[in-house]
């Protein structure tokens, strides 16, 4: 069995422990952009939904700095923003490269995607539940709480399923400016020396982590759809 591995990935079995960093790296990258992103990007996607126009909290003025803001970020490709906001990352952290200085540019790409994700799925909400809510009296915390997020966890989980995935896909292009993970390993050892099977590796890591992920997802939605 050993034999056989290492003839099909005989560069990676010679240095197994640069991949088992770059998955370690990937890793990181993915819970600390992905938790701060959630935190943020859900606070936004309910402000959002709450100060539109016949919202709950309507706030034409705040509502229209919150759209064009995530315009704009949204309309920049992430291999700009990347070099964009690295003064931001120097500032912040300390450094713009490796798995630190990926954590900003990486936090920047993923909140307004998936502040959108938020919006439409609380959009989904049935109006005459918010009425009824609105006509017992319910704070607006309340109505937020006890009806928009508890009426909306399938479509939260499948928005969330989504931005975690495309959070893996930007871990992965963030290697090419050298912050580390299976992107820059697969561009350092794979591309750069032609060494095959690294990229192929890589390959399938990401297929079966992005597969995993999409069917937790998919068992949870399929838990709460009403």
């Amino acid at each position: 069995m050993g034999t056989l591995i290492e003839k099909i990935l005989p560069h990676v079995v010679k240095h197994p422990e640069y991949f088992g960093a770059a998955i370690v790296e990937t890793v990181v990258m993915v819970l600390w952009s992905g938790g701060i992103s959630f935190v943020l990007g859900l606070c936004l996607g309910i402000i959002l939904t709450v100060s539109k126009k016949g919202g709950i909290l309507e706030n034409r003025t705040l509502w229209q700095i919150l759209d064009k803001t995530i315009n704009l970020f949204r309309s920049i490709p992430f291999i700009i923003l990347l070099t964009g906001v690295m003064p931001l990352s120097r500032l912040l952290t300390g450094t713009a490269i490796g798995v630190k200085g990926a954590i900003v540019p990486l936090v920047f790409g993923c909140v307004p995607f998936f502040a959108r994700q938020v919006e439409t799925a609380l959009a989904e909400v049935d109006d005459g539940l918010v009425e009824a809510a609105l006509s017992m009296g319910l704070a607006p915390v309340d109505i937020i709480f006890r009806v928009y997020l508890r009426e909306s966890i399938a479509p939260l989980v499948r928005g969330s399923t989504i931005t975690l995935i495309s959070l893996i896909g930007l871990t992965a292009m963030a290697g090419a400016v050298g912050a580390g993970g299976l992107g820059n390993y697969a561009i350092m050892y794979g591309h750069d020396r032609n060494q095959l099977d690294v990229t192929w590796l890589t390959i399938v890591v990401l297929v079966i982590a992005v597969t995993v992920i999409q069917s937790v997802g998919n068992r949870v939605i399929k838990k709460h759809t009403h």
